[in-house]
């Protein structure tokens, strides 16, 4: 499928997007600062239950027994053979026997249970791990961009994948959505994805370039948007693709791979607006802040 943008002038249309994220960016500062993120069990101490059943079962009288059982604060999530529990409290070996144990009695004696905890010191160790995975992702793709093109593509770049970084973690913040290493992966795909769409466009600026004869910021202001609108069917035609994917994942999906979805398809907007309204206007900005090369007259001889 192929779009026809070629009058349109991206350069300009940015300055609302340039808003937007700012604004969605302060936004996000607000809430992390006030609300913080809602953790999921693998970055917090506690103890994660999920039960495979043989038959269907009424989740709601399921729910009930499980609150029944007096273990703590917790979240309930069931799906048509599984029900998965997010106990807030670490359960002992004598608290989950006793759960597994009363659930077969009770609803099905062929049911199976997994398990797992986590302590408080492996949480703080998995969300080290995670920030020290998005920092080094990030220094990277500057080293990458940097000798491929020039040090300005490769700074503009990396704030726009912060940006869509960001921008995943305000909407999870905002929303209370949580936060466990499967949204970890999916901004690190996030990362991949949106430097990958930000060099294609790049990568046709710096061909233009070769060609195109630049006297005055307008020039510049032409390139680009001849540069992305020569690269947008392809930009939309992959969001598209993995866009359908990402909701295929969210809605048929199991309750494990939920927030890894929605985190992507959070991610998949945000990188496409990025890479075109944000990516290329601040390589813009840093090329026309540049200094103009001084030219040297040499004098002849008398």
């Amino acid at each position: 499928m192929r779009y026809n943008f070629k009058n349109f002038n991206f350069v300009k249309a940015s300055k609302g997007f340039f808003i937007l994220s700012i604004v969605l960016t302060l936004l996000g500062i607000l809430s992390l600062s006030i609300f913080g993120l809602n953790y999921g069990i693998d970055f917090k101490s506690g103890s994660s239950v999920d039960i495979k059943v043989s038959k269907p079962l009424d989740a709601a009288k399921v729910q009930q027994f499980i609150e029944s059982e007096n273990f703590g604060k917790h979240t309930f999530t069931s799906s048509a053979e599984r029900f998965s529990i997010r106990f807030e409290n670490t359960l002992d070996e004598q608290q989950q026997s006793k759960l597994e144990s009363d659930f077969k009695s009770k609803f099905d004696d062929k049911a199976s249970f997994e398990i797992n905890i986590v302590d408080v010191e492996i949480a703080r160790e998995q969300e080290t791990n995670a920030l020290y995975g998005i920092l080094i992702a990030s220094i990277g793709i500057i080293i990458y961009i940097a000798i491929r093109f020039e040090w300005r593509f490769a700074v503009a770049a990396v704030i726009a994948l912060l940006h869509d970084a960001f921008i995943v973690i305000t909407l999870f913040s905002l929303f209370r959505l949580e936060v466990n290493l499967p949204f970890i992966i999916a901004v690190l795909t996030i990362i991949g994805y949106s430097i990958n769409d930000t060099v294609v466009i790049f990568d046709r600026i710096r061909e233009n370039l070769r060609f195109a004869k630049i006297k005055s910021r307008d020039d510049l202001v032409t390139l680009v948007n001849t540069s992305v609108s020569q690269t947008l069917t392809r930009s939309i035609n992959t969001v598209l693709t993995v866009a359908f994917a990402a909701i295929c994942l969210f809605v048929f999906g199991s309750e494990s791979i939920k927030m890894f979805s929605l985190a992507m398809i959070f991610g998949l907007i945000s990188g496409a607006y990025s890479s075109i309204f944000i990516a290329s206007p601040l390589w813009l900005i840093l090329r026309n802040k540049a200094k103009p090369k001084k030219t040297v007259k040499v004098q002849s001889a008398p």
